[in-house]
């Protein structure tokens, strides 16, 4: 099962209740793993999530978890049954070619606060005007508010489209002849957008959050901080005009598909089955 920070534990505890010495895992996956200390009945949420935690056989993350989550998640005695499994991801049944004299920039993820959806587009209007860069943006939007805000963005910034939800085969197609994918949330627990990118051979850049950071490693050169748009242009505009710097994030990129490839993530599913068993 997903960790739901408030709906995990009492699943869990019904489970084994009903089904003695049948062995739980437990997948940490989404935004719900990283809790707010600000947030209401924070306290409540995270001893939950540890209940859920403690009361699991296996653990398993989607990526390598950052210390910190460690720290508030897993007391230190549940450690050795945490797992991680990458979340696999193939590039599409058909491709895209890039586009000549435009730098395709994707955005994949629906419109929602926790994705800072519109950082990429707004980065976007600050670069020169000898820019090419265009933001592709795929996603749904969950309120009013925010299509009118994707629209709004859409009429007023020539180098911004948003295509609403597309078919994943679609997304993945669009995505797959794109330049780059930029991953601009708040938080992460281990973001599909990014295998996918890998699957297509798309370089990254994205915020230093712990779901990018455990899947791409700590030094990899494409990161900028939460919220900073400017530092965003400057990648943008990096990456455009500087075909080193492109070149490095592309093998980078490269060097980390593996991690994503279908047949590494059933052959670890196989062997943490295989230890409950």
């Amino acid at each position: 099962m997903a960790l739901h920070a408030v709906k995990s534990a009492p699943s869990v505890e019904r489970f084994a209740a009903r089904c003695p010495g049948r062995p739980v895992v437990v997948a940490i996956t989404g935004t719900d793993i990283h809790l707010d200390p600000s947030a209401e009945q924070y306290d409540r949420l995270q001893a939950v999530a540890r209940r859920t935690a403690a009361a699991a056989d296996r653990v398993v993350f989607l990526r390598e978890p950052a210390p910190l989550e460690l720290g508030w998640l897993l007391d230190e005695e549940v450690w050795p049954k945490y797992r991680v499994i990458y979340q696999s991801a193939e590039p599409p049944a058909v491709r895209r070619e890039s586009l000549a004299g435009v730098f395709e920039v994707c955005v994949l993820g629906h419109l929602r606060p926790v994705k800072d959806p519109f950082r990429a587009a707004e980065a976007a209007r600050l670069l020169p005007s000898e820019s090419r860069v265009r933001v592709l943006h795929i996603g749904a939007t969950l309120t009013t508010e925010m299509e009118d805000q994707a629209r709004r963005e859409q009429a007023e910034n020539p180098r911004y489209r948003w295509y609403g939800e597309l078919p994943r085969d679609e997304a993945m197609t669009l995505l797959s002849g794109c330049r780059l994918l930029a991953m601009t949330s708040v938080s992460e627990g281990g973001p599909s957008a990014v295998s996918e990118a890998l699957a297509c051979g798309v370089p990254v850049v994205s915020t230093r959050i712990s779901g990018v950071v455990g899947l791409l490693g700590d030094e990899y050169p494409g990161y900028f901080p939460i919220g900073d748009t400017l530092e965003l242009a400057r990648l943008f505009w990096r990456c455009e005009t500087t075909p080193a710097f492109y070149a490095a994030l592309a093998a980078w990129c490269d060097g980390r598909r593996h991690l994503i490839e279908p047949g590494r993530e059933a052959g670890s599913w196989r062997l943490l089955l295989g230890e409950l068993s």
